[in-house]
């Protein structure tokens, strides 16, 4: 019987933690996107949502691998990936709600929450990686190059959608509202500042979160203005996943996630 990997430790320095917010929200992201595989409502989105998990799961691989660096303990980017606790993981908690129904009984779960969460993540990433290309940290920079094309792409493609969810039938416009309604709460933790942001942005490594709120939020209201949706004001919960306290769900991500690298530790394919 093999031995279970243990978890690893981490030098838990602002500018690992920085990064590991980025590459972090990408990874669980691309997990959440990847459950809609041989489940999207047409084979051609089926398709692109699978290709827009490979492209964050990209990204993500190349900022795990570059917070190993920063952790200094000689790790790659599997062990970053896999063998963390969950407190150790700082994704925002949008990221990880469940937005594909497995049952009747299932909360949100529904297309339109898929498709609103892939806007509202993708803003936040392109408006991020653009900063992010005049970052202090050149691997950080060089990173965001390639990203940024992938997620202008993605805030397009899901903003299709929602505009025609959105602008569509009396149905489809009440699931897109229902969705805004479901995930708005949790934007609030894409633009809270904290010490891990102001040491970024002191330093130049990257710009503090309370500093992409506007151009986020002009990238998001055009699409809801062509969809008919309203933005919501602001809400007084802040969720706290990139302070490495999740939401229930989190949990049985990881179950899944890092149950072959927990069962057999180094294996390869």
């Amino acid at each position: 019987m093999n031995a279970t990997a243990e978890s690893i430790r981490l030098n838990k320095s602002p500018a690992l933690q920085y990064v590991l917010r980025i590459g972090d929200s990408c990874l669980i992201h691309a997990q959440r996107l990847a459950e809609w595989c041989g489940h999207g409502p047409v084979l051609e989105e089926d398709i692109a949502l699978t290709n827009m998990a490979l492209d964050l799961m990209g990204q993500a691989r190349a900022l795990l691998t570059h917070a190993a660096t920063l952790d200094g303990q000689g790790r790659d980017e599997d062990q970053m990936a896999f063998l963390r606790d969950e407190r150790d993981y700082f994704n925002l908690t949008l990221a990880e709600q469940p937005m594909r129904r497995s049952s009747a009984h299932s909360p949100g779960g529904d297309f339109a929450d898929t498709v609103l969460r892939n806007l509202l993540l993708g803003a936040w990433l392109h408006v991020l990686w653009r900063r992010l290309l005049s970052s202090s940290d050149a691997e950080l920079a060089a990173i965001a190059g390639k990203a940024v094309k992938e997620s202008r792409y993605h805030v397009q493609h899901a903003g299709d959608w929602v505009v025609r969810l959105g602008d569509g039938t009396a149905e489809s416009a009440s699931r897109m509202k229902a969705a805004v309604e479901r995930a708005w709460p949790f934007t609030a933790e894409m633009f809270r500042d904290d010490a891990v942001d102001q040491d970024a942005a002191a330093c130049g490594l990257g710009p503090a979160r309370s500093a992409l709120l506007e151009a986020w939020q002009a990238e998001v209201a055009a699409v809801f203005n062509d969809a008919g949706l309203v933005m919501p004001g602001a809400t007084p919960f802040v969720s706290t996943g990139t302070q490495g306290v999740h939401s229930e769900h989190m949990g049985f991500i990881l179950a899944e996630l890092q149950s072959l690298q927990r069962q057999y530790p180094g294996g390869r394919w």
